[in-house]
């Protein structure tokens, strides 16, 4: 069966192809690049969730393939936990993952180590042609670094020290990323939900 994971991220689109290869094998997971092109829906919603379930409803609607989304980011214990839903663009670019780090390291330069907690927070949305949807949530616990490290991963990967360890999110191998990480933890759940 195929199912269309809504991004155009490579990085998602592996990431979530691994555990479904562990997960539910014999599902083909396809990106946005490999279906006819449709006009998306801009994110709009208050939360993860809300922004993940517009995202699987329009790949349902305009493939009629059952569609994955998610909508992830990270929120700061010292920014009231921001920048939230708005991780993608905080710094004022869409996905603009320099300039984003680059805020938050100014935002935080004051903050000390003590006071830098934060979590990765996932909601990933499931949506298939019968009208059936579920929505399931992953956090990674961990702090905010001072200086960008490692190259595995993207966005707020080389700032974010995840909790137990002493290295970026994005100095971790890939498998050991995936183990522990936000999404890695609510596309298990929802591999588990989707082969149910």
């Amino acid at each position: 069966m195929r199912i269309l994971l809504a991004t155009r991220n490579a990085g998602k689109i592996d990431e979530l192809r691994q555990i479904l290869a562990e997960a539910a094998p014999g599902f083909e997971l396809v990106g946005l690049d490999a279906v006819e092109p449709y006009p998306e829906t801009a994110e709009t919603e208050l939360t993860f969730a809300g922004n993940a379930l517009l995202k699987a409803r329009d790949g349902v609607k305009h493939t009629g393939l059952p569609t994955v989304a998610d909508d992830s980011g990270l929120a700061v214990e010292a920014l009231n936990g921001m920048p939230g839903v708005l991780s993608a663009r905080w710094a004022g670019r869409a996905k603009d993952d320099a300039a984003n780090n680059a805020l938050l390291l100014e935002q935080l330069a004051d903050v000390p180590d003590r006071l830098r907690g934060a979590k990765f927070v996932c909601a990933a949305a499931v949506a298939w042609p019968d009208g059936r949807e579920q929505v399931v949530h992953g956090r990674m616990r961990g702090r905010v670094g001072r200086t960008e490290r490692g190259s595995n991963g993207f966005g707020y990967d080389p700032l974010f020290i995840p909790e137990g360890h002493e290295v970026t999110s994005a100095e971790l191998p890939p498998e050991e990323k995936n183990a522990i990480s936000h999404r890695g933890k609510a596309f298990r759940e929802l591999a588990a939900e989707i082969v149910d």
